[in-house]
C-alpha cells in the first residue's frame, strides 16, 4: 500500500485489539523475555558497557524485531556517535496527506542494576511469566517501548488507516540521565522533521483497567552542599557548645528550602500556577485509585501502615 492508497477508513477497534494481542503473545512477549535475560545496564552502573557489548546486543535485537514488522515504508538505522551509547532511529513515512508534522516515539533500552529484594524464585536476569505478567529487569522500563510503537503503527497500516509520519528515537542512556540523548537529537534534528507531538513510552499506570497518560512530573534539582566550620577536628569536650555544629548549620540551610513539617518547598521559584484542568485530573485520579495511591509503596511498617 502506498501513502496515496491510505484513506481515512474507520478504525475497527475489535480488529485492532485482536491484531495487537496476537502480536504481543506471539512475538513481543518472547522478544521481551530474551531482552530481560541480557544485563544491559546503563553506563552509570556499568563503566565497561562498550566492552561487554550488552547494550549493542539489545539494540541489535530490537532493531531486527522492528524491521521484521509490516510497516509502510519503514526505514531503521542504528546510529552511533563516537564515545556515546547507541540509539535506534526509525522512520515510518505518512500514509495520508496532513500537516507535514512528525510524531516522535521515544523509549530506551538500558536498564537499572540488579538491586536486592527479588522473590526467591525470581531474579533480574531470569525472566519468568506468571499470572499474565512477565517478571525481570527492564521489560516494563523500558524494553517494551520500541515494540509497542512499531506494533501500534503496524496495526493501523494493517487496516489501511491513514496516519502521520512516525519517527522513533530509542536511546540507551536514560537510566544514567540521558546525557547522550541531546547530542543525538542535535545530530538527527533535520531527520526528525517538523515535530508536532512527542510520545514518551516510559511512565507508569494507575491500574490495568484504563489507559493512563502522564501529563506532568515533579521537577528535580540536584546540588552539592558542604558546610565548613573548622579547619580540623577538635575534641567536643573543649569546644562542644562553643563551636556551631555543622549539622545544625546544614539543617538551617535546608529549612530555607523546605518546610520540614509539611514538605512544602519555600522559595517561590520552585512553584508555578497549576492549570485548573490538571487539578481536575488529579481529583479524578484520586477518586479512581483511592488508597491505591499510597498503599503499594514499600512501607517499613507494612502495607497497611499509614504514611
Amino acid at each position: 500500500m502506498t501513502a496515496a492508497d491510505a484513506t481515512q477508513l474507520p478504525l475497527d477497534r475489535d480488529a485492532l485489539a485482536a491484531y495487537v494481542e496476537r502480536k504481543w503473545d506471539d512475538e513481543i512477549d518472547p522478544a521481551l523475555t530474551d531482552y530481560i535475560a541480557i544485563p544491559a545496564k546503563s553506563p552509570a552502573f556499568e563503566a565497561n558497557w562498550a566492552e561487554h557489548g550488552y547494550l549493542e546486543r539489545v539494540v541489535a535485537d530490537a532493531a531486527a524485531g522492528a524491521e521484521a514488522q509490516r510497516v509502510h515504508g519503514l526505514t531503521l538505522e542504528i546510529v552511533r556517535l563516537p564515545g556515546r551509547t547507541p540509539v535506534i532511529f526509525f522512520d515510518a513515512p505518512a500514509t495520508r496527506a496532513g500537516s507535514g508534522e512528525s510524531i516522535v516515539l521515544y523509549g530506551h533500552l538500558d536498564k537499572q542494576p540488579e538491586f536486592e529484594g527479588w522473590r526467591s524464585d525470581l531474579g533480574p536476569w531470569t525472566p519468568k511469566y506468571e499470572d499474565g505478567k512477565l517478571y525481570g529487569r527492564g521489560g516494563a522500563d523500558d524494553g517494551y517501548a520500541i515494540y509497542a510503537s512499531i506494533c501500534a503503527i503496524a496495526a493501523l497500516d494493517a487496516q489501511g488507516v491513514g496516519r502521520a509520519r512516525c519517527v522513533g528515537l530509542i536511546e540507551t542512556c536514560e537510566e544514567s540521565g540521558s546525557y547522550d540523548l541531546l547530542p543525538y537529537v542535535d545530530a538527527l534534528r533535520e531527520r526528525l522533521g517538523n515535530v508536532g507531538l512527542v510520545v514518551c513510552l516510559d511512565s507508569g499506570a494507575g491500574n490495568y483497567d484504563q489507559l493512563w497518560l502522564t501529563t506532568s512530573l515533579r521537577g528535580l534539582v540536584g546540588g552539592s552542599l558542604e558546610v565548613e566550620v573548622l579547619d580540623e577536628g577538635v575534641h567536643s569536650g573543649s569546644y562542644g557548645g562553643i563551636v556551631p555544629s555543622s549539622f545544625r548549620v546544614m539543617r538551617q540551610l535546608f529549612e530555607r528550602l523546605e518546610d520540614a513539617a509539611t514538605g512544602r518547598l519555600l522559595p517561590q521559584a520552585f512553584h508555578c500556577a497549576i492549570p485548573e484542568n490538571r487539578l481536575q485530573e488529579a481529583q479524578a485520579t484520586a477518586r479512581i485509585l483511592g488508597d491505591e495511591v499510597w498503599k503499594p509503596a514499600p512501607w517499613a511498617c507494612g502495607q497497611d501502615g499509614k504514611p
